[in-house]
C-alpha cells in the first residue's frame, strides 16, 4: 500500500560535519541515530528490495556520497531500494540514502540515480535540517505520534502514523535556498564521480512533468506524495541546475550509463503489490480480503502497510481492519475510539448497508491543532467472519461523514473469480524496431487511458520524438 506524506514540517537536529571536501568516518553517534531509525523507515516503505537490482543502486549511491565530504569509506554508506511505489528518496545522518522503486522507475541512466542520491546527501552535508532549529532525533521523530494520540491534538496527527511520516519528515519544509544549495551540491559531486553534470537538470524536468501528470490524472492541484511535493520544482530550478552543470565544464561529456540503469529496471514492480491493494480507475480493490470501494472525486488515495489513506482539504479518512474480537462489531468500534484518544465520547451505534455488507458506525467530536472535529468510525464485518474493517473518517465539526458518505456507502465484495485474477504491473524493457512510433509502443502499455503520456513521462521523450531502432524503452505490461 503506498504511503502518504504527513501534513507537517518537524525536522530533525543534525550534527555538525566538517567542511565539504574534508573527509573523515562518520561519527559513531550518527552511526548509531541512524541505525535506530534504519528499521522503523523499512518498515514505513515496503522493506528493502534484494537482488541485482538493489546492488546496483548501492554501488552508486555509494560512489556519490563519498564525494560529499561525510566519509572517505564506501562502507559508511547504506544505500537501501525500498520496495514503495511512491516517488521518493531521502537521506538521514549516519551514513543512510534511500531510493524508492517508484522513483527509480522514472530514471532513465545511471547519472539522473546519482543526481537524485547526490542531491539527498547534499541536505545531510550541509546540515539543513539542524538549520530549522529543530530538537528532535530521528527516533523520536518517528515515535513521536505514539504519545501524541492521547492528547488534543491526537486525531489530527493519527492520520499519518505508519503512512510514510519518517521521510517526509525528513525532507519536509526545505527552504528554497536550501534546495538549490542541495542541487549545487549534487551537480557537484556528479562532476567529482565522473557523470555528466546535466543529468540533474534532466531529472528535475522529468519529475517536473510527472508531477503534473498525475495531478491531472488525479484531479488534485499537488496533493499526492512525491518526491517533488517535498522538494518543489519549478523552470527556473532546472535552468539554475543546467547553468551549475555548464560551469563544472562536465555537462554533456561525462558518464550517463543508461543501459545499466535499464538492465537494473527490468523486471521491477511497478506501482502497488496488487495483494496490498491497489487502484483501478475510481475504486481501491483489496483482492486478499476480497474488498473493494471508491474513492471520492478529487481524493487523493495512498496506502500502506498498515491503512489506506484517503484525503483532500476536505477531510481526511484511513480504512484498515483487525480481529473483531468476542464483543462484535460495537465493541470493536469502541477500539477504534479509544486508540484515537481517551478523550473522545462518542454517541449513538446505528446500523447501515452497503452493496449487501452489513455496517455498524458512531461518531464522536475530538479537537485538533485547526479545530473541532467530527470523528467517524464505520466498521463492516464481512459474511461474519473473525475480521472486521472500518473506516475513520475526519471532517470538520458539523460535518458528519460529509463528503465521505459515498465513501462509506460503497464497499463491495469483490467475487472469488475476481479477485484471483488480479495481476501486477511490471517494467519491461524493449528494443525499439524499425517502423516502431511512440503511438504504437505506448499501446503496449498496461492502462487504460493516457498511454502516451505515460509512456513519454516514463522515458523522459518529447512529443512528436521519432524513436531510433535499436533504441531501449521502458514499458509497463501486466503480468
Amino acid at each position: 500500500m503506498k504511503k502518504l506524506a504527513l501534513f507537517a514540517a518537524l525536522a530533525l537536529a543534525v550534527p555538525s560535519y566538517p567542511a565539504l571536501g574534508q573527509a573523515q568516518s562518520i561519527s559513531a553517534s550518527d552511526k548509531q541515530q541512524g541505525a535506530e531509525a534504519h528499521p522503523q523507515l523499512l518498515q514505513q516503505f515496503g522493506g528493502a528490495i534484494k537482488g541485482p537490482a538493489a546492488d546496483y543502486v548501492a554501488r552508486v549511491g555509494r560512489k556519490i556520497a563519498v564525494q560529499s565530504g561525510l566519509s572517505n569509506s564506501e562502507r559508511d554508506f547504506t544505500v537501501t531500494l525500498l520496495d514503495s511505489p511512491v516517488d521518493n528518496a531521502f537521506a538521514i545522518p549516519g551514513g543512510y540514502i534511500y531510493v524508492t522503486r517508484g522513483l527509480l522507475s522514472l530514471m532513465n541512466n545511471e547519472a539522473e540515480l546519482a543526481s537524485v542520491l547526490g542531491h539527498e546527501v547534499g541536505h545531510v552535508a550541509a546540515r539543513h535540517s539542524a538549520k530549522r532549529q529543530q530538537t528532535a532525533t530521528i527516533t523520536q521523530v518517528l515515535a513521536g505520534l505514539v504519545g501524541a494520540v492521547a492528547g488534543s491534538q491526537g486525531v489530527g496527527n493519527l492520520i499519518g502514523k505508519g503512512a510514510g511520516l519518517g521521510a517526509d519528515l525528513i525532507t519536509k519544509g526545505f527552504s528554497r535556498s536550501q534546495e538549490y544549495q542541495a542541487d549545487d551540491l549534487g551537480v557537484s559531486y556528479l562532476a567529482r564521480a565522473g557523470y555528466d553534470s546535466n543529468a540533474s537538470s534532466d531529472m528535475l524536468a522529468v519529475l517536473g512533468k510527472e508531477q503534473a501528470l498525475e495531478a491531472r490524472l488525479s484531479g488534485q492541484s499537488n496533493e499526492i506524495p512525491t518526491w517533488m511535493s517535498t522538494h518543489p520544482n519549478s523552470a527556473d530550478r532546472v535552468r539554475r541546475a543546467r547553468e551549475k552543470a555548464a560551469a563544472t565544464g562536465t555537462a554533456g561529456r561525462g558518464v550517463r550509463n543508461r543501459d545499466a540503469l535499464l538492465d537494473a529496471l527490468e523486471g521491477l514492480p511497478w506501482g502497488d503489490d496488487p495483494s496490498k491493494g491497489y487502484v483501478e480507475g475510481r475504486e481501491f480493490r483489496l483482492p486478499l480480503q476480497r474488498l473493494a470501494f471508491i474513492i471520492p472525486q478529487g481524493f487523493a488515495v495512498a496506502n500502506s502497510d498498515e491503512s489506506v489513506v484517503i484525503s483532500s482539504a476536505q477531510g481526511q479518512a484511513s480504512f484498515s481492519g483487525g480481529d473483531v474480537g468476542a464483543g462484535g462489531l460495537d465493541d470493536y468500534i469502541g477500539r477504534q475510539f479509544a486508540r484515537l484518544s481517551s478523550n473522545i465520547r462518542y454517541g449513538e451505534l446505528r446500523s447501515g448497508k452497503a452493496n449487501g455488507v452489513d455496517f455498524r458506525y458512531a461518531f464522536g467530536e475530538a479537537n485538533s491543532g485547526s479545530g473541532p472535529l467530527d470523528v467517524g468510525v464505520f466498521a463492516y464485518r464481512p459474511e461474519n467472519t473473525s475480521t472486521a474493517f472500518h473506516f475513520i473518517t475526519l471532517t470538520r465539526a458539523g460535518n458528519g461523514p460529509g463528503p465521505f458518505t459515498p465513501l462509506v456507502e460503497s464497499v463491495r465484495r469483490m467475487s472469488v473469480a475476481e479477485a484471483s485474477a488480479t495481476k501486477s504491473l511490471k517494467i519491461r524493457v524493449v528494443r525499439v524496431k524499425a517502423g516502431d512510433t511512440l503511438e504504437s509502443l505506448a499501446r503496449q502499455m498496461a492502462f487504460a487511458d493516457n498511454r502516451l503520456e505515460r509512456f513519454l513521462v516514463l522515458n523522459g521523450l518529447e512529443p512528436g520524438q521519432t524513436p531510433k531502432a535499436g533504441d531501449r524503452v521502458k514499458l509497463i505490461i501486466r503480468q
